[in-house]
């Protein structure tokens, strides 16, 4: 009698088998606009040393002593700008994300999401998916550009994860996507749909990556790498398109944190003096972020147009991130194909 055919013991376990996840995994957000439930998210992001590389013996006395008691209510004035009836901007959108991908894939794939920090946690998802049955994993970190602040830590928490798991499944991960050949097409075209849409044509764009501390650089982390070549490769393809003809295109680096050295040129100094020079008509594209979140609907779209108005600018846009477009849409679905293959 073979091990498929032998009758199992009255005690054992339900078990569920043969079934294949998908987690799509973004950074993460409090559970609410308000100054505790921000103290919360800031209290789980910024414990991590893959975050701040500072030592925690050190780090620690300066969080809880004084980033908690001030920032969150600063925080908490940002995110309730932009909060909707449906809650947090980047768990909605990367929620319908997952729910635009379900049943791409067969009836056997099931498809989820989750944040690095905050809720849905990827203990609760990937609980979840293991209890659906799925014995293989795609773990789809949803940043184009690896960094260690943002892409290792998905693979630290999942590691955690599965080290309290007895029956592990088998996993494969969603490489960095900054120079697929996909992904720039799919940013070339939406963009290009919202420049046409304007009522002004633009002199410059920005390309607004996400900074990190110049120390990412410095230690190998290829992020500034992988920011730059998609903005090449961008500007590139954007380079030919009529509504693109004599723009100047310019990569800058937003939402510095902290007394140390970061990436540059920043965003906020680069609006200021674009304005100041004499620029009047700008846009801001966000090629590092796969949804819109507090730092593009708040810090580009609100905090930037003062910025760039206030030192001389007139027209301003901020362009959408790729979130549930046609064409980044389509991109997921190809990536996860791509690392479905073999699988389905």
């Amino acid at each position: 009698m073979t091990w498929q055919t032998q009758r199992l013991p009255g005690d054992h376990p339900p078990v569920s088998s043969g079934m294949i996840g998908v987690l799509l995994i973004n950074l993460g957000t409090p559970d609410g606009p308000d100054p505790e439930s921000v103290r919360r998210y800031l209290k789980q992001f910024l414990s991590d040393t893959r975050v701040v590389e500072i030592p925690p013996i050190v780090w620690q006395v300066i969080l809880r002593g004084i980033i908690l008691n001030t920032r969150p209510q600063k925080s908490a004035k940002a995110y309730a700008k932009i909060w909707t009836e449906r809650g947090s901007p980047l768990a909605d959108i990367t929620a319908r994300q997952a729910a635009a991908m379900a049943g791409r894939f067969g009836e056997h794939v099931v498809v989820d999401y989750a944040m690095r920090y905050g809720n849905p946690s990827i203990e609760s998802r990937l609980t979840a998916l293991m209890d659906q049955g799925c014995d293989r994993i795609l773990i789809a970190p949803m940043y184009p550009q690896y960094c260690a602040a943002t892409t290792a830590t998905v693979f630290d928490e999942v590691a955690r994860v599965l080290a309290g798991m007895r029956w592990q499944p088998a996993l494969r991960f969603v490489p960095p996507y900054h120079d697929h050949p996909g992904y720039i097409a799919a940013l070339a075209e939406d963009l290009t749909r919202q420049v046409r849409a304007l009522a002004f044509t633009p002199e410059v764009m920005l390309m607004s990556f996400h900074g990190m501390p110049q120390q990412t650089l410095q230690k190998g982390d290829p992020y500034y790498c992988h920011c730059m070549k998609t903005a090449r490769l961008l500007r590139e393809a954007l380079a030919q398109r009529s509504e693109f003809a004599g723009v100047r295109f310019e990569t800058t680096f937003q939402s510095r944190f902290g007394p140390s050295a970061w990436l540059e040129p920043s965003t906020d100094a680069t609006l200021i003096a674009e304005g100041g020079k004499g620029t009047r008509r700008l846009v801001v594209a966000a090629p590092g972020f796969a949804a819109d979140c507090v730092e593009t609907l708040e810090e580009l779209a609100i905090e930037g147009r003062e910025e760039f108005v206030e030192a001389g600018g007139e027209d301003y846009a901020v362009l959408d991130c790729l979130n549930t477009s046609e064409h980044g849409l389509a991109m997921i679905e190809a990536l996860l194909q791509r690392e479905l293959s073999g699988w389905i």
